[in-house]
């Protein structure tokens, strides 16, 4: 389809520098990689355009809805370095929660023997060479009666295989039927679905970055590298309460992912292994990089050794902790272990053994994890270096709005 929007802003976001160690993979062509939505056999190439381009706008961007624009950078396996090329096949909903039918549309899909169709809500784009992607639609209904959120699917069709496969919906934070029971379930394929929106000019505007192959069941010919702590990069970081001994929020328990989560974040997370005089060196750097950076910041310690757990301990250690460093900016925290359930801390899946284990993440997806890091001059560089390369504001200046 063609994008013909007379007043569209296209917007180049900055992609965002990741890094992780991964391979090259591919699928193995099995019905495991697609979706149980209506049938097994996605129609993908049902009228697809010959020629695609990394912007599309659905015939839906008519219609009398909220017009939301949905964009980001696909990466490859190694989750750094962008993928040109690769066909996103997505469809969803009219404002009503119904895959609309108009045989008069140009994208309408008649329905299958069991009465299922995709509508005419449909399209497809080819990332262009920085592997940027534009969506401009309207938001979704939810399907009426079924309580299941807003939404909007999306497959994968890599350049060198032969199948298309499924990756997480697109799925909004504000939609009140998207519960924490619901994201405790969400498979994370491709990395994080959920997208949090910001506001230009009544145009709705999400960011989703998508690691090829992530997640996904049969993504095979190599090892997919799991983590030995933490979720993986381009997943997103899960709310927990933990108790707040010293910082700003002293005396609460606090969700810091759901406070603070818009820009940039890092959650420290230390439990057996604690070494304290690295600790010390790591908050250091952290409360300076905090100071610096002022609220695109947001700095937390979560500490959860499960020996000899006594809280007024812990608390008083954390309070001697951040008046010993003089920390203003950086929260120290604790839970009991990092496996509690009553904080939610164990959704996480931090390794309770590790020395320590660093998240950093932004708009609630990880963009980079560290695991056993010791606190040496290299490793604060390369996290100081991560936020500058990946902080430069939400969105650039669009560029000037046109006519046809």
């Amino acid at each position: 389809m063609a994008f013909n929007c007379k007043w569209c802003i296209h917007l180049i976001l900055v992609g965002l520098m990741i890094g992780c160690q991964g391979q090259n993979l591919s699928i193995q062509p099995e019905t495991s990689t697609l979706s149980n939505d209506f049938d097994r056999n996605p129609p993908f190439e049902y009228k697809m355009p010959a020629q695609l381009s990394s912007i599309d706008t659905s015939d839906g961007w008519a219609q009398d809805g909220q017009k939301i624009l949905l964009t980001g950078t696909v990466f490859l396996p190694d989750s750094k370095t962008p993928a040109a090329g690769i066909v996103l096949y997505y469809y969803h909903t009219d404002i009503h929660g119904i895959y609309a039918m108009d045989p008069a549309k140009n994208y309408n899909m008649p329905k299958n023997e069991l009465g299922q169709t995709h509508g005419y809500l449909r399209g497809w784009i080819k990332t262009d060479s920085t592997g940027r992607y534009e969506i401009y639609t309207i938001l979704p209904g939810a399907y009426p009666g079924r309580g299941e959120p807003k939404h909007i699917h999306v497959y994968i069709k890599e350049s060198d295989q032969d199948l298309p496969y499924y990756i997480d919906d697109f799925v909004f934070d504000d939609d009140p039927l998207l519960s924490s029971a619901k994201r405790v379930k969400l498979e994370n394929r491709g990395g994080s679905g959920v997208i949090r929106f910001g506001d230009q000019g009544g145009l709705l505007i999400g960011e989703r970055n998508i690691i090829l192959g992530l997640n996904v069941m049969g993504y095979q010919n190599g090892t997919f590298t799991k983590s030995l702590s933490g979720k993986n990069i381009g997943e997103e970081v899960l709310s927990f309460t933990p108790y707040h001994a010293f910082g700003p929020d002293k005396g609460t328990k606090t969700c810091p992912v759901c406070k603070y989560g818009w820009f940039h974040g890092i959650v420290y997370y230390v439990g057996n292994g604690a070494d304290w005089s690295a600790i010390k060196k790591w908050l250091v750097f952290l409360e300076s990089e905090s100071e610096k950076r002022k609220e695109y910041l947001k700095v937390y310690l979560v500490y959860g050794n499960d020996q000899n757990y006594s809280k007024a301990d812990r608390i008083k250690r954390l309070e001697e902790l951040g008046v010993e460093l003089k920390l203003k900016n950086t929260a120290l925290t604790f839970v009991p272990s990092l496996t509690d359930q009553e904080s939610d801390v164990y959704l996480n899946a931090i390794n309770q053994q590790v020395e320590n284990t660093i998240l950093v993440y932004r708009r609630n997806t990880i963009i980079a994890k560290y695991i056993d890091a010791p606190a040496i001059p290299a490793n604060f560089t390369e996290i100081s270096m991560l936020l500058d390369e990946t902080s430069t504001g939400y969105f650039k200046l669009p560029r000037p709005i046109y006519e046809e």
